[in-house]
């Protein structure tokens, strides 16, 4: 799998979070990274947070979400250079202080990248994965790429292919398996039902 980084322009407001929480989880559940959804939408609602108190309500900023090694990367960048995050120890009273500290407690580690006319603040979130393309459920996945080997040889379609004629032929089997079981009796859209019952609760995408 091919994750490939994307960016969100956005105003740094306070009605802004939610939908950006929103759109991080779904695009996280598309990543296959439903597992970290959670730590991201922390990581987003304190940088957009800290972004609003020190720097200003209304300030232009762009959401990234990126992949750096095995680690995703969820990443705020803004145009104001001069006013970077501090980790600081706020007390039990304490009115402010803990945005930072909170995101690093969910994250691996964050840091400050200064350009010349902006600032990215990221922190990064360790995942399952044990390479950037590679999936979280190794052996889920390679099941259903065995099936799809076996599936594509007995249909004379043999050999490497892309993803789309993967995703093609994995269309023609789940089809050729609902015909097996109408022909034995089942109900298939029960069949169906079932089935996305069980991927959803093991991806977490219900």
């Amino acid at each position: 799998m091919t994750r490939k980084p994307w960016e969100l322009p956005f105003v740094a407001e306070p009605a802004e979070v939610a939908g950006l929480r929103r759109v991080v989880r779904l695009h996280l559940r598309v990543w296959g990274l439903s597992d970290v959804a959670d730590a991201a939408e922390i990581c987003v609602s304190e940088l957009v947070a800290n972004l609003i108190r020190h720097v200003g309500e209304g300030t232009p900023a762009t959401l990234v979400v990126e992949m750096n090694g095995t680690h995703l990367r969820v990443g705020l960048r803004d145009p104001d250079t001069r006013v970077l995050p501090t980790l600081v120890h706020a007390g039990p009273d304490d009115e402010s202080g803990r945005g930072m500290a909170l995101l690093d407690a969910v994250s691996d580690r964050w840091g400050v990248i200064l350009g010349a006319e902006s600032k990215l603040v990221w922190c990064d979130l360790a995942t399952s994965l044990a390479t950037p393309d590679g999936h979280v459920d190794i052996r889920r996945v390679a099941k259903g790429e065995a099936c799809l080997t076996l599936y594509s040889g007995a249909c004379g379609e043999g050999g490497r292919a892309s993803v789309a004629v993967i995703e093609e032929a994995a269309i023609k089997l789940i089809t050729d398996l609902l015909h097996w079981l109408r022909v034995h009796g089942s109900d298939v859209d029960e069949a169906l039902d079932r089935a996305q019952s069980h991927f959803e609760a093991e991806t977490g995408s219900a």
